[in-house]
């Protein structure tokens, strides 16, 4: 199979770019509005949801490591967006609920939380979806220094700690 043309290389690097600044820029723009980065955002709006959820639950909503997500929820409760609680019938699962701090800033969100990406996916057709997984897994075979754990890490963390 024929390698793909300089034109197609910078082409392909160019939709990257928009991409990325795409969700840099949102991202800015929601921490800006409500004071509080992306991904800790998306967990209040996760709390908002479904109250009471557990950190586990969350974890797995957010498609993001369990110790990710709790030092993010520690990181909310102590700045009094977050309230845990723990659960009458099992004493040793905690419930998380949304504290005065974490429902000014939930109404200062401007969109969803997650980003302009998820929804950008959602908003596609399964077999585009699909192809689009093809492709990238591809992409990120040919990687150098690829470093899966990312998979793991909010895009609102990664786009933040860049600064």
């Amino acid at each position: 199979m024929p390698a793909a043309t300089p034109q197609t290389h910078l082409a392909v690097l160019q939709q990257f770019r928009v991409i990325y600044g795409t969700m840099r820029q949102y991202f800015r723009d929601l921490e800006e509005r409500c004071g509080i980065p992306g991904a800790q955002m998306w967990i209040l709006q996760e709390v908002q949801r479904c109250p009471g959820i557990g950190v586990t639950e969350l974890a797995a909503r957010l498609a993001i490591h369990q110790s990710t997500c709790s030092q993010l929820v520690d990181r909310l409760a102590v700045r009094g967006c977050l309230v845990k609680t723990r659960n009458l019938p099992d004493q040793r699962r905690l419930g998380l609920h949304l504290a005065p701090g974490g429902e000014k800033a939930i109404a200062a969100l401007p969109g969803s939380a997650e980003g302009a990406l998820p929804a950008a996916l959602a908003a596609m057709p399964e077999v585009a979806l699909k192809t689009l997984q093809i492709n990238l897994s591809e992409l990120i075979r040919h990687l150098p220094g690829r470093d899966d754990a990312f998979a793991s890490v909010p895009l609102a963390e990664i786009v933040r700690n860049e600064k």
